[in-house]
């Protein structure tokens, strides 16, 4: 699958040393492809409130979450930080819906949402919100390269990430916080 814009690409490609095979498999796949299953968000639940047991997401000044809390849970810029940007850049700088599925899951779900909103919050809402017969959902901290230039994604608004995924979307799921 070949992307249909590459000047963006090109400019991504010159700013990020040492994250080759991330800037490959994004110019590769077609930006309404690095979405994640319902399975997937789950999975990433999990993990989020085990990386939070085991203190290796911490309560930062900005995002004092309870590391008991199971309801709201920490920040999305927290996760990104402290798990999705480092388990993806040791990977090879993909974002974590192609660390998942390098060859990429066809978006027909699109989920728009707030970064300051608890990430459990976030997925709980997502799931119980699920349409009947989606598959797969592009959710901008999972589907973005975040070790990336993503101001180079969406230089050109029209063929950034989020509108070629809405474009694919049969649905949308709004997350209000």
């Amino acid at each position: 699958v070949r992307a249909s814009s590459s000047a963006p690409r090109r400019r991504m490609a010159g700013r990020e040393a040492g994250h080759v095979e991330g800037i490959e498999l994004h110019s590769r796949v077609e930006r309404d492809r690095w979405c994640v299953t319902r399975n997937d968000l789950a999975a990433f639940r999990r993990l989020v409130q085990k990386g939070v047991r085991n203190e290796e997401i911490k309560r930062t000044a900005l995002d004092d979450f309870g590391p008991h809390d199971r309801i709201i849970g920490p920040s999305l810029y927290t996760v990104n930080e402290q798990l999705v940007k480092p388990v993806t850049k040791a990977a090879g700088g993909m974002s974590w819906a192609l660390m998942l599925h390098p060859t990429g899951l066809k978006c027909d779900l699109f989920v728009t949402h707030a970064w300051q909103e608890g990430v459990y919050e976030l997925i709980d809402k997502v799931l119980y919100s699920w349409p009947q017969g989606a598959k797969h959902a592009y959710i901008c901290v999972l589907a973005n390269p975040q070790n990336l230039d993503i101001g180079g994604l969406i230089s050109e608004p029209s063929e950034s990430p989020f509108a070629r995924s809405l474009a694919a979307a049969h649905w949308m799921v709004v997350v209000p916080n």
